[in-house]
């Protein structure tokens, strides 16, 4: 009967390890992968306002060259 008791905690303890051990590392594996998401996003956000900025200038220089042909 100990036989049996020894063999029952040692497989608890195994797959409590196991386990533990498998959480852990998809819990790495989801930070790794929030944070190349994050970069990505402000790689996108970037490119976003940088695009904004060339339409306003491509608007005033459209503006400036209706003003200029006008005169």
């Amino acid at each position: 009967m100990k036989e049996s008791i020894i063999v029952a905690i040692l497989s608890l303890a195994g797959t409590a390890i196991g386990s533990v051990t498998g959480i852990i590392t998809a819990n790495r594996m989801t930070v790794y992968r929030l944070e190349q998401l994050e970069k990505k996003v402000a790689a996108h956000n970037n490119l976003v306002e940088r695009m904004y900025r060339v339409e306003n200038k491509v608007e005033e220089l459209c503006e400036r060259r209706k003003e200029h042909e006008g005169h």
